[in-house]
Order: structure tokens, then C-alpha cells, then sequence
């Protein structure tokens, strides 16, 4: 902590902030009882007073502004959470009062939502539908290995069924099987059924909300010491798509010997679709390595594969600031940054910033993507399609990337068909046909794939009564084996388990108790990212 000493003037716009500066924890106990303080009041370099005592390492501070619930997964105005600034502080302690807090916080959080969820679930109309995915690649040998797949989906009430064949990606091997995801839930309960469909077994979980919610408390929450160790020596990886420039362009059609240009539109699986390419688009991998050792660092870079030597991302390095020896350097404010430079929004403090000097490698992928927009589609993406997609993303990388896109603002219509690169190496084209074709399990094993429908078609369909999905998809043949999925481990450990790892590195692949339990937790809506 800098021995500079807080201004009357800078006590008076931020007192949070000033306390926390000089880790006054008492003053700023009496400050957050005053109900004239916003306990998320941000500074004038974006950080929230739980930020800023991050920052500097201030413990005490930290434990006072958690207990009166200041707001732990907030982004500083750099975009780094509170547990990745945690983490570039090294401290062991830090960390695990941070992660306890934001496990604690998003569990309670969603939890109490899903009867809501359930709720909103319930009311949307049955549907069935099929997402076909197709993997490709410009790279020859790695084309060669590019799968495809159909993953089946039926909705009925609060009921889901999810059907796929592409299991994970191990040891450069895609891993296939048939297996059936079953959730059923009702405002008391909820049951997740695996259905392995090769070895005819049933893994069934059950979950009483009324009695996880008990269950979930601050105490429940303590990270395990391995889970706190293994965030400290590996980097802190912020991800995320940056669209602020974004631009769906029609795509157009040269017709005639004078090449005269109409917009294009093609039909997929039956509906009129416009074709728009979308641009400005890149991913965004922040990678940050300042609280690593040097022999962690060493391992880090030699564990890159040769996958992501291809990934033809343009990186930037940015260094710790420079070393200089001022009367007021800490570990913590090692430019020694003054509280009167810090609080003043007109004084430029230029690379220097509150906390350990930051070691940043920031890689940037820029991509291009088509999209296919029907407007004559009857199912809808915002209500019926997203939510189910989100479910996926929590155990599913390339569901994950798909997620990321179809939040998106699109234009008109529904995306029938959307092409996105997952890396710069490999493409998925994903085509939503089927719809409301298939209301027994029988009927999606004998469906081919969607042809173009006739007006007469589309007319006979609009008569017919609202599409209903028939119980029996939500069960199991009797002769399957059934066993209850063996619950060795309380409900907060095993979330926190699922919810340690990011989504994007996540494959059906995972331990088999740890996923059924992750995606019965995933389909009640709970997300720990």
C-alpha cells in the first residue's frame, strides 16, 4: 500500500474507494452502513471499491465488501473479472474468498430461478427439431477426419430429450456413440436420465430444488485447495467475440449477360432463406501470465499443440511495466501511483495501473460467416431455439461457439442454416431442418432428410391442430438396465466441479458421474463460468 495519504477532497467523491486505498477496513464497515454509499461505485479507472481492494491486496477490505454483498461478477473497466484479478495477485487466501463468494453467489442465484425457468419452459408450444452438423476443413489430412452429425431434439411441456452421436474429441480420435439426454422436471423436482442406447443402460439422477436450495450455503461453496492451486499456475484466459463492428451484407446473384445483381436467396429444407455474409467479426483470446512462475510459463508454451500453431491468430504481447524504484512502490502500486494521480479522470496514467504489473499476450482470429434467414419459419429463435442451444454450450465447445453467435442480432427471420468457423483451421455448417416432423422416436429414425415442401404442402400443414410430442419419447424401453447414477459427493462440491472448467474446453466426453450430474445442473439453468 502506497504511503501517500488520501486528499479530504478524493475522501469526499469516493469514500469507499479511500478506505479501501488506505485498507481502512473500519472506516469503510461504517461507510457501507451509510445509505448514501453505492457499494458499486465505480472510479475513475473503472473499478468498483471490491475491484480496487483486489488490486491492492487488501484482504481485510475484501472480506468487509463481500460480506455486505458487493457485487463479485462485475467486470473492472478493462473487462477482467474479480476472480481473474484475484488470481494475478498470487495469493492463495485471495482467491479462495473470492471464488467461495462468486460459487456461492451464482448458485443461490439460479437455483431460486428455476421454477421460474421451469415455468417459461412449460408454457412454450412442443416442437421437434434437428440440427445437422457438418465439420470442414481447407487443411487436406485434417478434412479427411471432419465429422458430421444430427443431433435430435424434442421439447414437450417442461420435458427435453437431446439425441447425438458425437460424443467428444479425445487423443485425436472423435468419439461416437448413441446416447439420449432425457430431463424432466416439474416445480418440486427434476430427473435427468443418460441413455446409453449401445450397452442398454439407464443412468437416472434426481434432483429435489426445494432441497438443493437448502443446501446450496457459503460454507458449502469452499473450493477445494487443488482447485485454488490450479488457478494459480495456470494463465487467466478471458475469451469473448467482439461484434461492435459487425455488418450482415446480402449476398447477391449476377444474372444476364449484362451481370445485372439481385439479392440471393436459396431454399434449405423447404423454406425461402436470404443469404447475408457476416463480417467484422474475431474472437478475442486475453491471455495473462504475470502470477506464473518462470518454469510455469516454460511448460505453458511448450504444451501448445500443433492445432494451435494453424489457428492463424495475429498476437500481441504486452509487458509488465517498467521496473522503476519510487519512494511509494509496493508490489501492489509498483509505479507508485498516487492517490490524487489514481482518483483525477483528467491525469493520464498511461500504461501504469493499480496491482501487480500485468503480463498480457492478446491473440485476435477474424472470421467470416454466412447465414441463411427465413422469415416464413414457424419455429422461434429467441424463445424456443436459444434457450435450448444455451443448455448445450454449458458441456458442448462447439454448441458453445454456436451459442456466441445466435446471440447475435440477426437480421429478420430464422436461421435455417449458419456457417461460423470454430478455429481458423475448421469450419461447421449447422442446418436446422425436420421441424415438427417427428413426434415419436420411431418416426426420427425413419425420417430422411428434409426435402422442399410444395405450396400445397405448406397449406395442408397450417390446418393441421398444434404439433404435439408423444410422451413415450421420454421414456425408456423396459428392457434397458437401470441404475440410479451413484450420488457419493453433496450437490455444491460436484457443481462446483462442473462449473470449474470453461465451457469452451468442455466435451460430453468428461467423466461420466461429473457429466450427468453437470447436465442435469446445466438444465435447470445454473451456469458457474
Amino acid at each position: 500500500m502506497s504511503t501517500a495519504n488520501v486528499s479530504e477532497d478524493v475522501r469526499v467523491k469516493f469514500p469507499l474507494h479511500s478506505a479501501v486505498w488506505e485498507n481502512d477496513y473500519r472506516t469503510l464497515e461504517e461507510q457501507i452502513k451509510s445509505s448514501q454509499n453505492d457499494i458499486e461505485a465505480v472510479d475513475p479507472r473503472g473499478k468498483t471499491p471490491l475491484h480496487l481492494a483486489v488490486s491492492l491486496g487488501h484482504l481485510e477490505s475484501v472480506r468487509v465488501l463481500l460480506r455486505h454483498g458487493a457485487e463479485v461478477t462485475k467486470e473492472n473497466g478493462k473487462n477482467w473479472t474479480v476472480l481473474q484479478e484475484a488470481v494475478s495477485t498470487g495469493d492463495p487466501e485471495m482467491v479462495q474468498l473470492v471464488l467461495q463468494r462468486r460459487d456461492y453467489l451464482k448458485a443461490s442465484t439460479a437455483l431460486g430461478g428455476v421454477p421460474q425457468l421451469l415455468a417459461k419452459i412449460r408454457e412454450s408450444p412442443d416442437f421437434y427439431m434437428e440440427m445437422k452438423w457438418e465439420f470442414t476443413s481447407w487443411i487436406p489430412l485434417l478434412s479427411r477426419v471432419c465429422p458430421s452429425d444430427v443431433c435430435r431434439i424434442w421439447k414437450s411441456g417442461a420435458s427435453l430429450r437431446v439425441d447425438a452421436t458425437l460424443l467428444g474429441f479425445e487423443n485425436m480420435t472423435w468419439i461416437r456413440g448413441r446416447r439420449s439426454y432425457i430431463f424432466r422436471g416439474d416445480d418440486s423436482y427434476a430427473e435427468l436420465m443418460e441413455v446409453n442406447h449401445e450397452d442398454e443402460v439407464v443412468d437416472t439422477e434426481r434432483f429435489n430444488i426445494s432441497q438443493e436450495i437448502e443446501e446450496v450455503t457459503l460454507e458449502s461453496m469452499q473450493p477445494a485447495e487443488q482447485e485454488v492451486a490450479k488457478r494459480l499456475t495456470t494463465p487467466i484466459v478471458n475469451t469473448y467475440l467482439d461484434t461492435k463492428d459487425i455488418a450482415f451484407e446480402r449476398q447477391e446473384n449476377k444474372s444476364g449477360i449484362w451481370g445485372w445483381r439481385a439479392d440471393k436467396t436459396e431454399m434449405v429444407n423447404g423454406f425461402e432463406a436470404k443469404v447475408f455474409s457476416v463480417n467484422n467479426v474475431s474472437v478475442v483470446i486475453r491471455t495473462r501470465t504475470e502470477h506464473l512462475t518462470d518454469e510455469e510459463k516454460t511448460r505453458i508454451k511448450s504444451e501448445r499443440n500443433i492445432l494451435e500453431s494453424l489457428l492463424g491468430t495475429v498476437e500481441q504481447h504486452i509487458s509488465a511495466q517498467g521496473d522503476l524504484t519510487l519512494e511509494y512502490a509496493t508490489a501492489t502500486n509498483p509505479t507508485a501511483i498516487t492517490p490524487e494521480e489514481y482518483f483525477d479522470p483528467d491525469f493520464d496514467l498511461g500504461n501504469r495501473d493499480i496491482g501487480r504489473p500485468i503480463e498480457l499476450s492478446i491473440r485476435t482470429q477474424k472470421f467470416k460467416g454466412t447465414l441463411w434467414m427465413s422469415e416464413e419459419h414457424p419455429l422461434s429463435l429467441v424463445e424456443q431455439v436459444t434457450p435450448i442451444i444455451d443448455l448445450m454450450a454449458r458441456t458442448s465447445s462447439h454448441f458453445a461457439r454456436l451459442r456466441d453467435f445466435v446471440t447475435l442480432k440477426f437480421p429478420p427471420g430464422f436461421p435455417v442454416k449458419i456457417e461460423i468457423p470454430l478455429f481458423h483451421v475448421l469450419n461447421a455448417r449447422i442446418t436446422f431442418g425436420n421441424v415438427n416432423k417427428c413426434s415419436t422416436e420411431e418416426e426420427a429414425n425413419i425420417t430422411p432428410a428434409a426435402t422442399p415442401t410444395s405450396s400445397g404442402e405448406e397449406e395442408e400443414a397450417a390446418a393441421l391442430p398444434p404439433f404435439q410430442v408423444c410422451p413415450s419419447v421420454f421414456e425408456v424401453p423396459a428392457s434397458y438396465h437401470r441404475q440410479e447414477a451413484a450420488d457419493t459427493h453433496p450437490y455444491p462440491t460436484t457443481t462446483r466441479s462442473f462449473c470449474s472448467t470453461p465451457s469452451i474446453r468442455v466435451y460430453w466426453s468428461r467423466a461420466e458421474s461429473q457429466a450427468r450430474r453437470g447436465f442435469g445442473m446445466m438444465l435447470m439453468g445454473i451456469s458457474l463460468m
